[in-house]
């Protein structure tokens, strides 16, 4: 038998989450997060990480880099839980998860493990985001070129791989189906799925249907959701279902995306909501926030002070209290201690966030 100093020492040493973490499921009067086995109150706290500081997608360095990619990923998720964090939401390429169609890359789905295991091993949760077209050059021919039929197939593939994987796996948060949607209420030309307008450089907003043939948006919004929560629900009955609504300027975004909050709400656990609030219009997005309440939890999936300032931005994930249960703002693989002193404008509106994370956080 071991010398109990030994014994002491290794179980000192134990992860943050030895032990089984608990599943999250969505609170009995509906608007918000509870630990499933404790009826506990779960808020998420955490980041969108997807992309590094020198505007590399994650999937460039997890697995292209060897153990210096990885190991930089595991430094930043380290990071991130040391900012207080509790959820990490990982945006995954469909074409880096499917080789073909009925085909999914086993390498990269490996890779996912090694995540879902690291971040059970740190006490965090995982939402997967998934079919992300952000990079042009990755998508191949055979899913870029198809029509609508096979396009949504090979996505419910996507799903199903993905499910099968995590089924099993409670720290996993939730699947976000895609980021951003659009219904289409125009014909557009073969192949043009990914909205044209770029930011560094990749797509985050995709059309869902490339031609409306007579039906109207929130028909083909909620028929595309059936599928997919059909493919994952056919290999794993647990895990929470979002999709990430788009926030649009000025206008009514949630009509604008042809998925409007209350019909949407029927296919999904949880509302996913982006929100950037605007200099000197924080009442704006708050009410265009509060349209969104109907009878889901929402989740502020995406923020940051990217057109107000540091106080307005303080304003409004404070006033949001009120109506969201969760919030991601992002990450860069820069820490606050790395960015002091930087004369970068993007850099320095991310220093701002991530002071004001620490500062806002509700689950300290």
């Amino acid at each position: 038998m071991l010398p109990f100093r030994v014994l002491l020492v290794a179980y000192l040493c134990l992860p943050a989450f030895a032990a089984t973490p608990s599943w999250i499921a969505v609170n009995k009067a509906g608007d918000g997060f509870v630990l499933s086995d404790s009826g506990k109150l779960f808020v998420p706290w955490g980041f969108n990480y997807f992309r590094d500081e020198r505007v590399r997608l994650l999937e460039d360095y997890w697995n292209d880099e060897g153990p210096e990619g990885w190991a930089k990923a595991e430094r930043d998720f380290r990071s991130m839980k040391r900012l207080g964090a509790n959820v990490i939401r990982l945006h995954l390429q469909f074409a880096k998860f499917m080789d073909a169609p009925g085909k999914p890359n086993q390498t990269n789905l490996a890779r996912l493990k090694k995540v879902i295991d690291l971040a059970e091993d740190l006490g965090l949760y995982l939402d997967i985001t998934g079919l992300g077209t952000y990079r042009a050059s990755d998508v191949p021919s055979w899913y870029r070129d198809t029509k609508e039929k096979e396009h949504w197939a090979a996505q419910a593939q996507f799903w199903e791989a993905i499910a099968q994987l995590c089924a099993n796996r409670p720290s996993v948060f939730a699947y976000n189906i895609l980021n951003e949607p659009l219904t289409s209420s125009s014909k557009r030309k073969s192949g043009e799925w990914a909205h044209p307008n770029l930011m560094d450089g990749y797509h985050y907003v995709e059309y869902i249907n490339l031609d409306p043939a007579g039906r109207k948006a929130p028909e083909i919004a909620l028929a595309w959701l059936r599928q997919m929560t059909q493919a994952i629900r056919k290999y794993d009955q647990r895990h929470l279902i979002t999709v990430g609504l788009i926030w649009v300027e000025n206008s009514r975004p949630e009509l604008w995306s042809g998925f409007p909050p209350d019909q949407v709400a029927r296919e999904v656990d949880f509302l996913a909501v982006h929100v950037y609030p605007e200099k000197g219009k924080i009442n704006v997005a708050l009410d265009s926030l509060r349209r969104y309440r109907v009878g889901k939890p929402i989740l502020i999936e995406e923020t940051f002070p990217m057109k107000c300032s540091p106080a307005e931005y303080s304003d409004f994930v404070q006033a949001s209290r009120g109506i969201a249960s969760g919030w991601l703002a992002h990450y860069w693989s820069l820490t606050p201690e790395e960015l002091v002193g930087t004369t970068d404008i993007v850099n320095g509106l991310l220093l701002d966030s991530l002071r004001l994370f620490q500062s806002l956080n509700p689950n300290h």
